[in-house]
């Protein structure tokens, strides 16, 4: 249980940081739809890489590979 909850922490902080890096990339640079627009995408992949990387660890200590 405890561990569902670091890995949950991390996902979060990550996806928040990743979202900052973003604007801080292109802030200014362009619309403010359009920066929403990318973080968004770039938060969704973040969402898809860490799930990808989860569903890996659970697979492994099940003893599948």
């Amino acid at each position: 249980m405890i561990e569902i909850l670091i890995y949950a922490f991390i996902a979060v902080s990550s996806m928040v940081l990743w979202s900052y890096v973003v604007h801080m990339m292109i802030g200014g640079l362009v619309s403010e739809e359009t920066e929403y627009l990318v973080m968004g995408i770039a938060v969704t992949i973040g969402i898809i890489v860490i799930s990808a990387m989860a569903r890996d660890v659970i697979q492994r200590r099940r003893g599948r590979k």
